[in-house]
């Protein structure tokens, strides 16, 4: 968190913008806000709203200044990551991060150059697994297109589809079994029979 400050010059950089002091918010912004997008993006990976999170935890700091609340601010660290973790469960409750996520994968469908996934299975070199990918219920492929195809974690896959993440394991895992079947089913009916003799 850059130089470490005591209790006396935090209390009175919070007491300063208490009184408006432009320059004093400056100090604590620039002091708290990298470790607190640092923080945050353990948490979630979408940097606009982390950005924004950091806006409103310090949009917050500054309305509980200038209404005089500012003595109950006594852990500055721990009470900007108490209001920022609650802002991001707010968030993802209310689907803003499902929406934002929705956004960025319709932009990557939308490129012009395919993944090298697509590119594979388009291409024919992995014909039995493209069968296989199509012949899974669209559930079970979705979470597929999500967690192998998009590269997402099991909470952002969650987030899109709008279900559980336990939902998304159980999935997956009922996908690749099946996927299993499909493609050891496929490599025995290739084997060319041997020759009794």
């Amino acid at each position: 968190m850059g130089e470490p400050r005591d209790a006396d010059t935090e209390a009175g950089l919070v007491a300063a913008v208490a009184e408006g002091d432009r320059d004093a918010f400056g100090l604590l912004y620039r002091h708290y806000a990298p470790w607190l997008a640092a923080r945050l993006r353990h948490r979630c990976a979408d940097a606009s709203l982390i950005d924004d999170i950091v806006q409103e935890t310090f949009l917050s700091l500054w309305r509980t200044c200038a209404a005089g609340r500012q003595q109950q601010v006594a852990d500055m660290a721990g009470w900007l990551w108490r209001i920022a973790s609650r802002r991001l469960a707010d968030q993802v409750r209310a689907g803003g991060a499902r929406s934002r996520l929705r956004q960025a994968l319709q932009r990557l469908r939308a490129s012009d150059e395919p993944s090298a996934e697509e590119q594979a299975l388009a291409g024919g070199r992995h014909g039995d697994l493209a069968d296989a990918l199509a012949r899974l219920p669209v559930e079970l492929r979705h979470v597929v297109q999500a967690t192998v195809v998009d590269g997402l974690t099991v909470r952002q896959t969650a987030a899109l589809l709008g279900v559980p993440s336990g939902t998304v394991k159980t999935r997956a895992m009922r996908a690749r079994r099946l996927l299993k079947q499909e493609l050891e089913g496929a490599a025995l009916t290739a084997r060319p029979e041997r020759r009794r003799g």
